[in-house]
């Protein structure tokens, strides 16, 4: 029998992790505090060497049975005009908008189905973690007590295996000013494969993204704030804030605020970055979002999830010393996690000016850039990385596959 590995969080990096680690003959077990795999969420994209992960997991025809496409992202004003637009191919698909967009929900669930025969444990959370030289003792909310050999937290920005095996949440997480929130609503106009953004003065974000059901869209609210206190648990104090904060504003918002009640697939959260020096403590790591993330103004958080998630795996499976193969794993993530955690030029200010005037330069900016005699300067950043290949001839998990 394999090393048994606990992976915390049931989204899109433990998943993904479980695939790679039990194709390399690891027994992995995914807890996840939901009670069952969540649908919907926001739009993620797939790109570069996340990509060619997702090719090498195999998942690439499930992902383009439910892809999006979107034909990039418009600036509108109040009463819809456009004023400005990005297209995805503006920079090869490495925009704002990719060329492979899916929802976080499909990919979810692509990913569950492509992990069937592992153990997932839902509606369960860790509650501590107790280390020894040979493993780790944890002690789950439900009040069951097992034994791991490792436990990788692959549970987000508010992560618990970080929070008990790393320290407390602001010694890593940064505020970045503002928060978002997202929700599905029936759409108010025919989008046409665009996402419309209609920005409003004192730093307030509205916008819409395509569905695969014309009918609906994706609503996103976000708005610019320092750090305020509320309880996260509280869905309808949350649902309150967002009313309080978008009344009155053009567009669409009304429409949207008037079906945020009712609003069934809410999420809410803070605009921040995590940085985590050191991935690993011991018998306990971490990947994705728990460990690195850019925030939802850098993006890129499912690429860093999948390449994280395979190049961990794929040095746990190399190396079967865990201290070093964590050690492999994020030297050779560093440079990547760094590229990818950058914020776009202007950040949170320009993404949402709290001035009209700010708002029109943001605007004139976009359509200068986008132009003819200056798109050509555009170029996207490649990828710093050059994916490792865990085998000498094919790629970590076909040659598992192929030995079984």
């Amino acid at each position: 029998m394999g090393k048994t590995v606990l992976i915390s969080g049931g989204g899109i990096a433990g998943p993904a992790l479980a695939f790679w680690l039990r194709r390399a003959g690891f027994v992995p077990t995914v807890v996840e505090v939901a009670a069952g795999p969540r649908p919907g969420g926001q739009t993620v994209d797939l790109r570069g060497v996340s990509k060619t992960v997702a090719e090498r997991m195999g998942l690439m025809p499930a992902v383009r049975e439910r892809q999006l496409h979107e034909r990039g992202m418009e600036y509108v004003r109040a009463d819809g005009r456009r004023v400005a637009a990005m297209p995805v191919d503006l920079l090869d698909g490495a925009g704002p908008v990719a060329e492979i967009e899916i929802l976080r929900g499909d990919l979810a669930g692509i990913l569950a189905d492509a992990t069937s025969e592992v153990e997932y444990l839902y509606g369960d959370s860790i509650t501590q973690l107790d280390q020894d030289a040979n493993g780790v003792h944890v002690t789950f909310a439900s009040g069951t007590r097992r034994r791991f050999d490792l436990v990788v937290g692959a549970d987000g920005v508010h992560s618990r295996v970080r929070r008990l095996a790393f320290g407390p949440h602001d010694r890593f997480v940064q505020h970045l000013g503002g928060y978002t929130s997202y929700f599905t609503v029936e759409t108010p106009e025919d989008l046409n494969h665009w996402m419309k953004t209609y920005t409003a003065p004192g730093g307030r974000w509205v916008a819409l993204r395509p569905d695969h059901d014309p009918r609906f869209a994706k609503a996103l609210l976000s708005f610019r704030s320092p750090v305020i206190t509320y309880d996260y648990r509280d869905v309808e104090a949350q649902k309150a804030l967002l009313l309080e904060r978008f009344s009155g504003l053009g567009w669409h918002t009304q429409h949207l605020l008037a079906r945020l009640t009712a609003a069934d697939d809410f999420y809410f959260d803070s605009i921040s970055r995590v940085a985590v020096p050191e991935w690993s403590q011991g018998r306990v790591a971490l990947v994705g979002d728990a460990g690195y993330c850019g925030s939802p103004m850098a993006g890129h958080g499912t690429a860093l999830a999948l390449v994280g998630a395979y190049v961990l795996a794929g040095e746990l499976a190399a190396d079967g010393d865990h201290a070093r193969a964590f050690s492999s794993y994020q030297r050779r993530m560093q440079a990547y996690v760094d590229q990818r955690m950058e914020l776009p030029p202007g950040g949170i200010k320009m993404a949402m000016p709290m001035t009209a005037t700010g708002i029109r330069y943001r605007d004139l900016m976009t359509r200068v850039i986008t132009s003819k005699p200056f798109v050509g300067l555009l170029k996207a950043k490649p990828d710093v990385m050059e994916l490792p290949n865990y085998s000498a001839d094919r790629p970590l998990g076909v040659a598992a596959e192929q030995a079984e």
